[in-house]
């Protein structure tokens, strides 16, 4: 969804619609920095709970005191990546430079403040507190220390991943399903980057592997073997992290690649692929035995999705 688009508006009122806008969907006090093209743009797509957010513009500086903060109905913790121009950032008492490409956490429930001089943009996931199902203390205490973290190189590219196919992942039936595997992934950063969680080598370990499985799905070969010498861990270890997540390692993979497919099938531009090809892709060696756990898990058939994408809705069983 458009949010904000500077060009909508004539330049004698430019500077009004796009400081008031901003205040607005931010809740913060926004200052605009002389610029002889003033512009801004602002994007959103939903993923289940997860939001993705682009903004986009010239100058720009925007703070929430303890009185804006306040109002915060639902606490919010944004976790952007830099996209253009320098960033500078402060919250809790310590102030940060973020170069493009670079992460950092904030927490919108408390006061911030957060500018970049020229021409810039960034890209944050917005996920509401509770979904994280992690004490505020833990988040807080991330932030400083957010780029030395195990999984921050693996985020940083699944967040750059996630808005280069926003419009087609929000658009589809899954989007609710990568919004939570995001949520998992945030998560696992967090807990991994403060001093305060017990459950921090797990949660790693465990949010790596399934970053590895998600990179590597369309390797048919791909199994415990592979996946636990990757990780250094023993076949036992790698079973028995999956049973606490209250799962397997097999299913996961199964799910995932069923997930995928699914997808696929649903794609306008893919309707030339036949049901094999799609399968084979996708690491099912067997497209008998693609086609039978894929009516399992949605309870259609390979093709009757593949109609049902056709026409935007689900196809009757024949």
């Amino acid at each position: 969804m458009l949010v904000l688009d500077s060009r909508d508006a004539p330049p004698a009122a430019r500077a009004e619609l796009v400081t008031t806008l901003m205040a607005e969907t931010s809740a913060a006090t926004v200052t605009l920095a002389p610029h002889a093209d003033l512009h801004a743009r602002m994007d959103l797509w939903q993923l289940g709970r997860l939001a993705l957010f682009r903004s986009e513009s010239s100058g720009v500086a925007m703070s929430r005191d303890v009185r804006r903060a306040r109002r915060e109905e639902t606490p919010i913790v944004a976790l952007a990546v830099q996209e253009r121009s320098t960033a500078r950032h402060e919250q809790f008492g310590h102030q940060q430079t973020v170069a493009p490409g670079r992460l950092m956490v904030v927490d919108l429930s408390a006061p911030f403040a957060f500018s970049w001089a020229t021409s810039g943009a960034s890209r944050a996931l917005q996920v509401p507190l509770d979904a994280l199902a992690l004490p505020v203390e833990v988040v807080r205490d991330a932030g400083p220390r957010l780029d030395a973290g195990p999984l921050a190189g693996l985020v940083t590219r699944h967040i750059v991943d996630l808005f280069e196919a926003a419009d087609r992942l929000a658009a589809s039936e899954q989007a609710a399903a990568i919004g939570s595997a995001t949520i998992d992934l945030v998560r696992a950063l967090l807990a991994s980057t403060s001093r305060r969680d017990p459950g921090v080598r797990r949660e790693t370990l465990l949010a790596q592997v399934h970053e590895y499985v998600r990179q590597r799905l369309r390797d048919p070969d791909l199994d415990a073997d592979e996946i636990a010498a990757v990780h250094a861990v023993s076949r036992r270890r790698l079973f028995a992290l999956f049973a606490d997540a209250g799962t397997s390692l097999e299913q996961t993979i199964i799910a995932r690649r069923l997930e995928a497919a699914h997808d696929e099938l649903g794609r306008p531009g893919a309707r030339h692929k036949g049901i094999a090809t799609v399968a084979h892709e996708w690491g099912f060696r067997d497209a008998a035995h693609f086609s039978r756990r894929f009516k399992e898990a949605y309870g259609m058939t390979p093709r009757e999705r593949r109609a049902a994408g056709a026409t935007g809705g689900r196809a009757e069983d024949t």
